[in-house]
């Protein structure tokens, strides 16, 4: 059974819209033409080209050793794909922290380069010059706080962000500047839910949650976890839908062994 949604292309304004009227945001990574075509068919509102292309497509441990010239990539493959979805692109890990000069030249080569519609930034205080360079230039921006994944090697670990009081009003305030310096949306991944709702309550622009329970404005999933291609990763705010892991590694060895029996390709797949 297909669903069909009216094609029109969604934009930021689009999301700011949902907040308003308390429609929830639905948004998925996707990293290839394939993927990202599937899930735009399916009707998210956004699609995030997500640095976590690092584990999930390459096999690294961190989203550290992606660059930008891989992000561009896979932001070109998923832009061709997609006709409705707002694409975001991550800005990866060395392209903006410490230079907002290079932040601009970064998000403007992901635009140019790919096509997308928006780029990602990991964090707050600290980064606000890089924010303020790619907002001056016209890119929308998306910010990202709690755990920031760039950041693991300072954070130690993938634990839950934001539990102490410190730490939780260092994240309420940097939400509040990244709003105020003009960005569209914040990602909030891994934090309190009691703190993730405060947040979307007192800020006027869109919060996608990432573990960070349902009362932000939206959610959004690695779709590989969605789809359960790892079996694996099992992290507590993942809910599989489906469990492609099983079935295609099934697939795959009945294929073995049909080529083996030379049951595969039989007289009717045959010239």
């Amino acid at each position: 059974m297909s669903i069909h949604f009216e094609l029109k292309k969604i934009t930021t304004e689009t999301l700011k819209k949902m907040k308003v009227s308390g429609e929830k945001i639905s948004m998925l990574t996707a990293y290839d033409y394939s993927m990202a075509k599937l899930a735009d068919e399916g009707g998210l509102e956004a699609i995030l080209v997500g640095d976590s292309a690092a584990n999930v497509m390459a096999g690294y441990e961190s989203t550290l050793p992606i660059t930008l010239d891989h992000m561009i990539y896979h932001a070109q493959s998923v832009v061709r794909a997609v006709k409705r979805a707002l694409v975001i692109v991550d800005l990866p890990f060395g392209t903006y922290q410490s230079d907002p000069i290079q932040a601009y030249n970064s998000a403007v080569r992901i635009m140019k380069e790919s096509g997308a519609s928006a780029i990602k930034i990991e964090g707050g205080e600290e980064i606000k010059d890089s924010i303020k360079s790619i907002l001056y230039s016209g890119i929308p921006v998306m910010g990202h706080l709690g755990l920031t994944p760039q950041s693991i090697n300072k954070f130690g670990s993938f634990k839950l962000r934001a539990k102490e009081l410190d730490e939780a009003e260092k994240l309420i305030s940097d939400a509040k500047l990244l709003e105020k310096l003009g960005c569209f949306s914040i990602v909030l991944e891994k934090i309190p839910s009691d703190l993730a709702e405060k947040i979307s309550r007192e800020l006027s622009i869109p919060i996608i949650g990432i573990g960070a329970g349902n009362e932000t404005d939206g959610q959004v999933l690695v779709i590989h976890d969605l789809l359960g291609m790892n079996k694996d990763f099992k992290p507590k705010f993942v809910r599989k839908y489906l469990n492609l892991h099983e079935e295609i590694t099934v697939a795959v060895s009945q294929y073995v062994k049909d080529v083996k029996s030379k049951n595969f390709p039989n007289k009717e797949e045959s010239f």
